[in-house]
């Protein structure tokens, strides 16, 4: 199946050296603490807080409208800490989705409306379906599906899982084309 182009307006985002796709519409709390390494999109409405911990986002990655992406934190006796938030390459993140985790791996796709629970880890290969809210520390296997309220492991997914998210990422790259100025 292939992907139709989505057009988005050239004045409303950004586009850096390294080919990653920034709307203005987003917010980028703390920038100097977010690295993003290349060819991924940032769409209007997400937020992303590197000013409580590093935020590391890596290549072919798709951040949907709304999403918000924070470090996890632990309360402790003296106060708060919060730990740098590494999410690994070709990632999608879909909309209005709440990602908290401790650490997100390659190859991972997280639905609509989901809320990842504080220091949850998702391992490489594995997908959050639509409305799921996982609780806090969390760990979601390689290969699985996680859905529901709380989140619970309901299937596992094909040994093909890393082609299947390179494709869908870097073709949605590809199909997301500015349309011109001011339009």
């Amino acid at each position: 199946m292939e992907l139709q182009d989505e057009f988005y307006n050239s004045s409303q985002y950004i586009e850096t050296a390294s080919g990653n796709k920034v709307s203005r519409q987003s917010v980028l709390c703390g920038s100097q603490n977010i690295v993003i390494n290349g060819k991924t999109i940032v769409m209007t409405g997400c937020v992303i807080r590197g000013d409580l911990a590093n935020v590391r986002i890596g290549r072919h990655c798709i951040i949907s409208n709304n999403a918000v992406i924070r470090p996890a934190f632990k309360r402790f006796s003296k106060g708060v800490a919060f730990f740098p938030l590494h999410i690994g390459d070709h990632v999608l993140i879909e909309e209005n989705s709440v990602v908290n985790a401790a650490q997100v791996g390659s190859f991972v796709h997280i639905g609509k409306n989901c809320v990842i629970g504080r220091r949850a880890v998702l391992k490489d290969c594995c997908a959050i379906a639509d409305n799921t809210i996982l609780p806090p520390e969390a760990v979601v296997p390689p290969f699985t599906l996680c859905s529901g309220s709380p989140g619970k492991l309901t299937s596992e997914l094909p040994d093909c899982t890393q082609d299947l998210m390179t494709d869908i990422t870097v073709n949605y790259y590809h199909h997301f084309r500015p349309h011109g100025k001011g339009k």
